[in-house]
């Protein structure tokens, strides 16, 4: 708490029941929640440190009253929830305001009424910024510091990161978050469908670092290709191979047909995509990494759009279920009130459940997604094809080398 907070509000009871009384209003917020995820790194003992110096630092110092419980299960979620006060402490003690109003005046500098509501026109004032949306970004920042901070105290490599992964330039798709029950039926070995969403991501993710690494492997080696002026085109280094075949010996006849396969399955490739030189063979690769990020970016909202669908369905089953049973269970009524509660908020007053609606644009969402991912299959196919080529260009360059010196392997264009 602090300092200028009265003494009995360190019993959480008698602060909690203090706010619902100074709040008169029936939409009054009495206070703010905020849930931060705690490293599994730390122990017990030094979760409950971090946190407590945390809410001193950016809560309790700026005037407001934190109240925090940790909750681990040993399930490997440990975190902690934190509610805040909304109102500032007057010197005595007393509750302040959340804030205050202040007269709009005209250009003479006199207050301006309003003859509609018969009053004075004027605004609401802040008195404190807590409700200022950079304080999220803000907080969450310091979060960040304080167990980075922690970690490397405790000697532990790991780090983490407040930012999302397109702002860290991570070029991943975040998983969606599984809920209390679904958690509890993955942990018991039940495949649930926020699960499986959470898995195709996975698989999605898998493929975008794989694409990623190969296509990088491919650019710095056509960087290394490209230091050189003046290289010979592909046609010199085609012919050159062609035109010694007769000559080749018998030793070497097996090693000339395997690069004459090569050279013609090098020439049909880039004939086909219509390359002629190492700045065509950029351009290709700088193509597929478009469309990697095309698949990534449309993959995302997708994700979202149907763990959305998911939900509400999931609720609309459990309301259609339990609506006009008569002597529900109090799990069953608890049940049925949160999905109440739930479609009520998505619906926008509308009377009927469009589940079918919900169904069709889930469907919808799932064959883009399977087409997404052909797309992927056929990206990898192109990728590997990218590949061989390479190999191919660098050993036929190779031998080209040992021949004709003293050209080298790095001063061959295709």
């Amino acid at each position: 708490m602090p300092d200028n907070a009265p003494a009995e509000y360190a019993d959480r009871a008698v602060l909690w029941n203090a706010v619902e009384k100074i709040e008169k209003s029936k939409n009054a917020q009495l206070a703010r929640e905020i849930e931060i995820a705690l490293p599994v790194e730390l122990t017990r003992e030094q979760s409950v440190s971090l946190v407590r110096e945390y809410v001193k630092q950016h809560f309790v110092a700026a005037g407001m009253c934190a109240d925090f419980a940790i909750h681990d299960t040993g399930c490997g979620n440990p975190h902690a929830h934190i509610m805040l006060t909304m109102r500032p402490f007057e010197q005595g003690g007393e509750w302040g305001t959340k804030q205050k109003k202040e007269y709009i005046l005209d250009p003479k500098g006199n207050k301006s009424y309003d003859p509609k509501k018969r009053q004075y026109k004027c605004k609401s004032i802040p008195t404190t910024d807590w409700n200022e949306q950079t304080k999220a970004e803000e907080w969450r920042a310091a979060w960040a510091d304080f167990c980075n901070a922690a970690l490397e105290k405790q000697n532990h490599a790991e780090r983490i990161d407040h930012r999302s992964y397109e702002r860290q330039g991570i070029e991943q798709i975040p998983t969606i978050h599984l809920g209390v029950a679904a958690f509890q039926m993955e942990r018991r070995g039940i495949p649930t469908e926020r699960g499986n969403i959470n898995r195709e991501i996975e698989v999605s993710n898998q493929k975008l670092w794989q694409l990623k690494a190969r296509i990088s492997k491919l650019q710095n080696w056509l960087k290394e290709e490209m230091k050189n002026n003046e290289p010979p085109t592909l046609a010199d280094v085609i012919q050159s191979i062609l035109s010694r075949r007769e000559q080749t010996g018998k030793s070497d006849r097996y090693q000339a047909i395997g690069n004459l396969k090569s050279a013609a399955q090098m020439l049909k490739f880039l004939q086909q995509n219509q390359i002629k030189n190492m700045t065509g063979l950029d351009e290709k690769f700088k193509s597929m990494i478009g469309e990697q990020v095309d698949i990534r970016d449309e993959l995302k909202p997708i994700d979202r759009r149907m763990a959305t669908l998911k939900k509400h369905i999931e609720q609309a089953d459990i309301y259609l279920k339990y609506k006009g049973k008569r002597a529900l269970t109090d799990t069953e009524q608890t049940l049925f009130m949160a999905a109440n509660n739930y479609l009520k908020g998505v619906m926008n007053g509308k009377t009927s459940l469009p589940t079918k609606a919900w169904k069709a644009e889930y469907s919808k969402l799932a064959n883009q997604r399977n087409k997404l991912n052909q797309r992927y299959v056929s990206l990898k196919d192109e990728v590997k094809e990218d590949e061989q080529i390479r190999r191919s260009v660098y050993s036929i360059l190779r031998q080209e080398q040992r021949k004709q010196q003293p050209r080298r392997v790095h001063d061959v264009e295709l």
